[in-house]
């Protein structure tokens, strides 16, 4: 990548910091643009055209990576994306004066949730592995109820602050969450009661050599733990379980929590705020892909089908209707 390319990235990535943009989105985006840069390798960025972007857009898919696989349809969106919000860029800083992306769309990505949903028995299972002997095990077991109570992203959950934490109230406060959004997430009686055995007895330990840090979830340093040791710690959970025939992650508990709530007649709004999502029809997926039944939904709920009166009684009287509009034909 040559130095002018590499400037421009620079100021590219400085202008989405301006925007307000989310620190995922501007490193997913430099990342993008750098690996295009770099395998492209273009001498002037003005002299790339529509079709030389088409043709780049359509390799994507033909694409193997080393383990023989090609790029999911959600890695080619976030390409085309990336490299769209670059050129847009590039062309309202007048660099370029023909956008080549302007015309070329994102892959239609189908929204689906995982087909690993857990089972109260498979959520037993992975709840009771952490050694709950052992500091680490009782940190490890309140992070899983905190998953599973709260349906909290991974990011989230490492970002938490002990000021974030209402026992009392049994809430959770997620600052900037996906989409830079706050939320306020009702917790269930046993995160509450591991949350409070961590807080009081087992986070001072961890924290003794950190005094200054504010960060809820702590390693035995005193350090702030991160998403790969999250992540690890329950792909672990998941082997001594036993359940390694179903693809395992921390986003499983945040679909198998929004799954049992969609399932348990929750109301899918309500479902929406707790889990952050900005769309409904995000929310409305679970239910179409849970197979809930509106129908059976509708007449438990609606109190007009709760009615007692005889439909007899309520039956159109058509013989009492005057004959000149009794005769009409529709």
């Amino acid at each position: 990548m040559n130095d002018t390319n590499n400037k421009l990235l620079f100021q590219f990535t400085e202008s989405l910091k301006v925007l307000n943009r989310s620190e995922g989105t501007i490193k997913a985006y430099t990342m993008q643009i750098r690996l295009f840069l770099k395998q492209q390798n273009p001498a002037d960025l003005k002299a790339i055209t529509s079709t030389d972007m088409e043709s780049w857009v359509a390799s994507l898919f033909d694409h193997k990576q080393e383990d023989g696989r090609g790029y999911t349809t959600g890695t080619i969106c976030l390409k085309v994306r990336s490299l769209k919000r670059f050129f847009e860029f590039l062309e309202r800083s007048n660099i370029i004066f023909i956008n080549p992306m302007e015309e070329i769309r994102e892959p239609r990505q189908d929204k689906t949730i995982p087909r690993d949903i857990l089972t109260k028995t498979e959520i037993t299972k992975l709840l009771d592995q952490p050694n709950l002997s052992t500091r680490t095990g009782i940190r490890d077991r309140t992070i899983l109820e905190l998953f599973y109570s709260t349906g909290i992203r991974l990011q989230e959950l490492c970002k938490l602050s002990i000021f974030d934490i209402d026992l009392q109230g049994k809430m959770v406060r997620i600052n900037q969450g996906k989409g830079r959004k706050d939320r306020v997430v009702p917790m269930g009686k046993h995160a509450v009661r591991f949350l409070r055995e961590y807080i009081t007895k087992i986070r001072p330990a961890f924290g003794k050599k950190n005094r200054k840090c504010r960060v809820l979830f702590l390693n035995q340093l005193g350090n702030p733990l991160s998403k790969q040791v999250v992540s690890l710690m329950i792909r672990n959970c998941v082997k001594n379980a036993g359940l390694t025939k179903k693809k395992i992650s921390a986003h499983t508990f945040r679909h198998t929590f929004a799954s049992v709530l969609v399932k348990n007649g929750a109301d899918v709004v309500a479902v929406q705020k707790m889990l952050g999502h900005r769309d409904l029809r995000t929310t409305q997926g679970y239910i179409k892909r849970l197979g809930v039944d509106l129908k059976k939904a509708h007449s438990k709920s609606h109190p007009r089908e709760k009615d007692t009166i005889s439909r007899k009684s309520i039956k159109p009287k058509i013989k009492r209707m005057r004959p000149e509009y009794a005769s009409r034909k529709p």
